[in-house]
This record gives structure tokens, C-alpha cells and sequence, in this order.
């Protein structure tokens, strides 16, 4: 009795816990609830690069998430697809004219050299960007809806690329003059990323760096007119500056920072055109609609399954019922909390999953019928139906996670989604089925004596007299 009421007291405070969440963080919507703008965007080969790699989709990606910030846009969605194509969601963005605009395009990268006199300022600069950098990511990283804080943010970041813009001369070396550029780990530990450039670039690197070698100013990194890396270059090149083409910039790095630097890198080198082949929006309007429509529908499965419930299974379908409620919030907060955009497929999951858990519940309660015929006490056959139903129950969820692995694998896009919706729900219904309806029934067992003598409330095709009513035996 001891233990179901301490397991009884942290179902409740799971469940306060997990209103508490949904009602002060909202859920994320999908394109498809929320409205605003799909692009489907073709990467080309040429003449020149005629097979798109995986890097090279990698390093489109990256620019494009760089170019969606400047749209303000906190939930995006960037994802490859099939035919070397970039599928970019952008719920909320209400001007697709204006994400074609800022999305279309080959990235600029450029290499330039910083003017004498400014080294000061250009700390005092880079370290306001830095700043503004980071407190951007913060915002996204927590999936933060509030887009005055982040157009702040992006307008200081675009002020003080201007600023830091003013203090480099034109480019030396463009894009098209980098072949690649990877992250490489320091055999003392840390990131360094390693650059190479052609012929022509190798060349005006040396010059460049030759210039600036030992004078304390930068070789200003920009992609599309933002300021990415500023290295400094040693004074052991004074005499002939980086020959060869080759060179490596070291820093503080992480295995992420480095990584995200030889992308942004790889993207502005990139020597093939992208192409937006499809721009479509999705009004707020029909979000809403399907929104309303995934309530009704949600509620509805939900209702006639627990009047189902309570009809056929009495006093334990009540329960089943009421677990059933605990299941749907706490798989609405764990939505939350693993920051699952939420879909109609996904919604589409999350109501295949109700079924799941109802489906346990019938295992169970049949095997508890089963055992109170054989003439078991009403203790025992409640024990004994989860002890016997657990196999099946377990063979079940583990069969149908199979399917939502592959599913997420090797689906993609609102595939994914409605996988790891579906995943979800069957890990929690599992929770709910054997942790929550058993307790529930437990306490009314053992805390209510006179449910002992009305067995039929468990088995009403029994009659009491048939079953064994001498009181609860442990």
C-alpha cells in the first residue's frame, strides 16, 4: 500500500509538472499549422563540378540557415532531398518574395585585408558582434518566439558587419580561388581547419599574407557581407607571406566551431548555382483550420474510446480512462520538451498512439477476467493479469519503435515527424499502462474493502457467488 501511494504521488507530480510546461511554453508548429513559406531550392552541377556532393548540400545548407537569420525566422526547417535539392520551411514568413529574394543566389565569400591604423577598433568591434552572435543563438537555441528580440538582435549583428566592413580594403581573394577547406584535430589537442587554394588564389593569398605578416591586422573571412573569421598571420611570412596554397587557421576552437567554420567556408566556395524551383505558401488561415480540425479529431478519438472503456471494462476502464488523460498530457509536454515541431502527420501519430496504450489496457484487464474465473482473489487476479499481459504488452511497443526507427531513418521531412510522435506515445503508453493503471487499480483494491465483495465491477459476466471472496490474500 506504502509503495503505490509514494508512486502514486510522483504521477502527480509529473503530471503538475507537465501542465506547468504546457502552459508556459508554447508548443511548435509546423508549416502546415502554423502558415508561411515552403522554397525548394536545386543545387546544379556544371561544367566544372559535375557531381554534387554530400559537402557540398552540407555547405548550402549552412548558408542558407546563415541568410534565414537575417529573416528573423526562430523555426526553420533545413533539411536535403532527393535529386540534390534543399528543402527549406519557413512557418510565420507571410512574404515568400522576400525569402526568394534573400535565399536565392551563390554565397560570397572574400578574403581581404584589413587597413592599417584600425587594429583597435577592430577588437573593440568583433567583440560587440561576438556578443551579439552569440545572444542570437541562445534565442534560437531555445526556439524563442520573440521576434522583436531576435530582429534586435540580427539588426546589431547587420550594423556591426557594416562597421567592421568599413575597416577592410576590397577583396583580395574571392570564393571561386578556394578548392576546400576541412577540420583537422591538433595532435595536442584542439581544432585547427586547413584551407587550400588554386593556382591564382594560392598566389594572391601569399601576396596578402605578406602584406599583413607580423603588423598585428587581420585577414578579414566574409561571407555574403558578414564578417566570419578575422586570423592573424605571424611575422615568420614577413619575407614571402603563405606559399604554396595551403595554410591552416588556428584559434580556440571546438570540434563545432571548426567544423561550422570549413562549412561556412566550403559554402561560399561553392562553384555551382542554386535555383529555387518552387516557392509555396501555406496561409494562417488553413493553419488554422487544421489545427481546429486535429482538436476535434484528437478529442473525439479520445472520448469514444474512453467511453468504450468505461461501458465494456466498468470500473476498470474508468481508470483506464483516466490514465489515458495522464498519457495525453504527458506526451503533449514530452513534444515540449524534446522540441518536436508538431504536424498534422505528427498529430496523425500522437492519436495513433492513444490506441496503443488503450490496447494494453484490454490486454491486461482480459487477463485480470481470466484469472478471477479461475477463483482468485481479487488482489491476485489484478497482479496476476499485469504479471501475464506484460510479455504481449512489451513485444508490441517494441515491434511498432522498430517501425518508427525506420521510419525516422530512412523517411524524411514530415515522415520523421510523425515517427518520433508515434515513438513517443508508445514509450509513454507503455509508462501509463503498466505504472499508472495498475497503481490506481492497487489503491482502489486495497484502500476500498467493499470493492473486494463487488467482483463483478471487474468481471461482470461473473457472478460474486462463483468467485473466491474470503477477503485479500498477500
Amino acid at each position: 500500500m506504502q509503495k503505490q501511494r509514494v508512486i502514486l504521488g510522483l504521477i502527480l507530480v509529473l503530471l503538475i509538472a507537465a501542465i506547468t510546461l504546457l502552459f508556459n511554453k508554447p508548443m511548435r508548429l509546423g508549416l502546415d499549422l502554423q502558415g508561411g513559406s515552403q522554397l525548394t531550392i536545386q543545387v546544379k552541377p556544371t561544367a566544372d563540378h559535375p557531381v554534387i556532393t554530400q559537402l557540398d548540400l552540407e555547405a548550402v545548407q549552412k548558408v542558407i540557415e546563415n541568410r534565414i537569420n537575417g529573416l528573423g525566422v526562430s523555426e526553420a526547417s533545413i533539411q536535403s532531398a532527393q535529386g540534390n535539392k534543399v528543402l527549406v520551411q519557413l512557418p510565420g514568413v507571410s512574404d515568400p518574395q522576400q525569402a526568394e529574394r534573400v535565399l536565392g543566389g551563390v554565397a560570397q565569400l572574400e578574403f581581404r585585408e584589413q587597413k592599417a591604423g584600425t587594429e583597435g577598433q577592430l577588437k573593440a568591434e568583433w567583440e560587440v558582434l561576438k556578443a551579439a552572435k552569440a545572444e542570437q543563438l541562445l534565442l534560437q537555441k531555445s526556439k524563442s518566439t520573440d521576434k522583436i528580440a531576435l530582429a534586435e538582435k540580427q539588426s546589431t549583428i547587420e550594423k556591426q558587419s557594416a562597421q567592421i566592413d568599413k575597416l577592410f580594403n576590397p577583396a583580395a581573394i574571392t570564393g571561386k580561388n578556394l578548392k576546400y577547406a576541412n577540420p583537422e584535430p591538433l595532435s595536442a589537442g584542439g581544432w585547427e581547419v586547413s584551407i587550400e587554394f588554386d593556382g591564382t588564389g594560392g598566389d594572391a593569398f601569399a601576396k596578402l599574407t605578406k602584406n599583413l605578416a607580423g603588423t598585428g591586422r587581420s585577414i578579414g573571412v566574409f561571407l555574403d557581407k558578414e564578417p566570419i573569421s578575422t586570423p592573424t598571420v605571424g611575422p615568420t611570412f614577413a619575407a614571402t607571406g603563405i606559399t604554396g596554397g595551403k595554410a591552416v587557421i588556428t584559434g580556440d576552437f571546438t570540434t563545432e566551431t571548426a567544423n561550422d567554420l570549413a562549412v561556412q567556408l566550403r559554402g561560399g566556395s561553392l562553384p555551382v548555382p542554386v535555383e529555387i524551383v518552387e516557392n509555396r505558401t501555406v496561409g494562417a488561415s488553413l493553419g488554422r483550420d487544421s489545427i481546429q480540425s486535429s482538436i476535434y479529431a484528437g478529442l473525439g478519438g479520445l472520448f469514444l474510446v474512453a467511453v468504450f472503456m468505461a461501458v465494456y471494462y466498468r470500473l476498470p476502464g474508468i481508470v483506464a480512462d483516466v490514465a489515458l488523460i495522464i498519457y495525453s498530457i504527458l506526451s503533449l509536454a514530452a513534444f515540449n520538451i524534446l522540441d518536436v515541431t508538431l504536424t498534422l502527420p505528427g498529430i496523425a501519430g500522437f492519436i495513433l498512439s492513444i490506441g496503443m496504450a488503450v490496447d494494453a489496457n484490454v490486454l491486461i484487464f482480459e487477463r485480470t477476467r481470466e484469472e478471477i474465473r479461475a477463483g482468485k482473489t481479487l488482489y491476485k487476479s489484478v497482479e496476476a493479469g499485469f504479471h501475464r499481459a506484460f510479455d504481449s504488452i512489451l513485444d508490441s511497443h517494441v515491434t511498432t519503435l522498430i517501425s518508427c526507427a525506420a521510419l525516422f531513418f530512412l523517411g524524411s521531412g514530415l515522415v520523421k515527424g510523425y515517427a518520433v510522435t508515434l515513438a513517443v506515445g508508445v514509450l509513454l503508453s507503455l509508462f501509463t499502462s503498466l505504472t499508472c493503471t495498475r497503481t490506481f487499480l492497487l489503491l482502489l483494491v486495497l484502500g476500498f474493502p467493499a470493492l473486494r465483495q463487488r467482483t463483478n465491477l471487474f468481471a461482470p459476466n461473473v457472478p460474486s457467488s462463483e468467485i473466491s471472496s474470503g477477503g485479500v490474500k498477500y
